[in-house]
């Protein structure tokens, strides 16, 4: 049976956990993660078993103070210690030459790992007692991402021993994954660290996060973020409302996913809001997506349009839509 404990009336027992081979769900700012003693092989399989993940997916490492990365990586290039100067802790995954330490099963084969220090006290509380931990999000595989104990005692209850609750997710977005090991870095999955606020220290980097080569990154070689509900993408929020009178009329149980400034358009359909600002839609978008999937059969989804936090909310509601667009 999974229990949910408070995050700061749980660490001691989370890092006993985790020093002994076993899974432990923590809180960042982001999403939930699911995490495991990165050193430990047979503990990170686990975390492949509970989530249903293929195992050619790699995982995250997290740490709580940048002299961890030594122990994680090798052969760190000074752009490494800029970007953690600036973004970490915060929302932000670098992807360097991996260390012998790492096993195998965190990189799903490869050379290289995803490194970030969460910007959550309780997430680097957990670390500091125990090791850095591998870490996805803290879903069944190709799920909605969880931001709160709650979705994810929806998804994992009985696959993991412990849930530290710590509220809803402040940013609720994955992390921006930036690959340092190209000749130009190259953002392989946007997030809250934005494109121009890494150009603004390394000079340029590459937007490139569709392209996929060996699945560096977490997120990109697979489906992700999706609801249990068929979900489209509506251009604008008249073609939303058309959408879904059209649903009704076909004999579905439709909901707008979309910002409150259009709840005058929307009128007394149904609705799920993003709140009104980027940042809200970002913090929003999985637990809009959550609630959805549990009143409605059919998901129309606003499209957020604009740059930076913007394209990355965007990035994940194309990825639950599966890009349908109408």
């Amino acid at each position: 049976m999974t229990r949910i404990v408070p995050a700061q009336q749980g660490i001691e027992e989370a890092a006993k956990l985790i020093l002994k081979g076993e899974l432990v769900v923590f809180p960042t700012e982001t999403v939930y993660g699911l995490g495991a003693n990165a050193f430990d092989e047979e503990a990170v399989r686990k975390i492949f078993a509970a989530k249903g993940r293929p195992q050619d997916n790699p995982l995250i490492v997290h740490i709580c103070k940048k002299e961890q990365v030594e122990e994680i990586a090798e052969d760190i290039p000074e752009a490494f210690y800029a970007l953690a100067d600036r973004f970490m802790p915060g929302p932000f995954s670098i992807i360097l030459k991996k260390s012998p330490k790492i096993p195998y099963v965190v990189t799903a084969g490869g050379e290289t790992v995803g490194i970030r220090m969460p910007d959550n006290e309780w997430a680097r509380a957990l670390i500091e007692a125990s090791a850095p931990l591998a870490a996805p999000s803290a879903n069944r595989s190709k799920h909605i991402s969880p931001t709160s104990a709650r979705h994810v005692y929806e998804d994992l209850n009985g696959k993991v021993p412990l849930i530290l609750d710590g509220g809803a997710c402040r940013v609720g977005i994955e992390s921006t994954v930036l690959d340092l090991t190209e000749d130009v870095p190259v953002i392989l999955r946007p997030g809250a660290v934005t494109a121009d606020m890494l150009a603004d220290i390394l000079g340029e980097v590459s937007l490139n996060g569709r392209v996929i080569k060996i699945a560096k990154a977490p997120g990109m070689k697979y489906t992700h973020y999706a609801p249990d509900s068929e979900a489209v993408c509506a251009g604008d929020i008249r073609a939303a409302v058309r959408e879904y009178d059209r649903a009704v009329s076909a004999g579905r149980r439709p909901v707008i996913v979309a910002r409150d400034i259009y709840r005058d358009v929307v009128g007394d359909r149904q609705i799920v809001s993003l709140g009104i600002t980027a940042d809200d839609c970002a913090r929003n978008i999985y637990a809009a997506l959550h609630a959805a999937e549990k009143i409605s059969d059919y998901i129309i989804v606003e499209e957020i349009k604009g740059q930076g936090i913007e394209a990355s909310v965007m990035n994940r509601i194309d990825k639950a839509t599966g890009g349908r667009r109408i």
